[in-house]
This record gives C-alpha cells, sequence and structure tokens, in this order.
C-alpha cells in the first residue's frame, strides 16, 4: 500500500504543506504547518509527514498507521 506523503516546507516569509506538487495550504508559522499537516496526514493514512528547516533540511518525520518500510525480508 503506498502511503500519502505530506512536507511542511518554507514558503518566502511563511510556511506551506505540500502533497506532491499539490500545495495543501499556506501559514504564516512554521507550527500552524506543521498541526495543518498533521492533520491532513492523519486523515489520510496510511501517511508521511515530513518537516523541514528553514534552509531545506529535513528535520523530522512522522509515520501515521502501518509504515511499509523497510520492506519484508
Amino acid at each position: 500500500m503506498t502511503r500519502n506523503e505530506y512536507h511542511v516546507v518554507p514558503d518566502g516569509g511563511g510556511w506551506k504543506v505540500e502533497q506532491g506538487s499539490t500545495v495543501v495550504g499556506t501559514y504564516d508559522t512554521k507550527q500552524r504547518a506543521v498541526d495543518a499537516g498533521r492533520e491532513a496526514a492523519h486523515g489520510n493514512e496510511p501517511s508521511q509527514l515530513v518537516v523541514h528547516t528553514a534552509d531545506g533540511k529535513i528535520e523530522t518525520e512522522y509515520t501515521y498507521r502501518d509504515d511499509p518500510y523497510p520492506p519484508a525480508g
């Protein structure tokens, strides 16, 4: 089963939540974007929320429901 992947990334002076090339929402603070990303990820499980730093590096990841990785074997 493929999981839905959401990213919290910087967006000019604010933050946005993306799913692939689709912008789920834009927010004035990182915390609001993370909260919205968690809500979106929980609503579309199995999913993963990847939170980035202001310079675009991965800060942390959250996986919701069964994680298909690592593969069996």
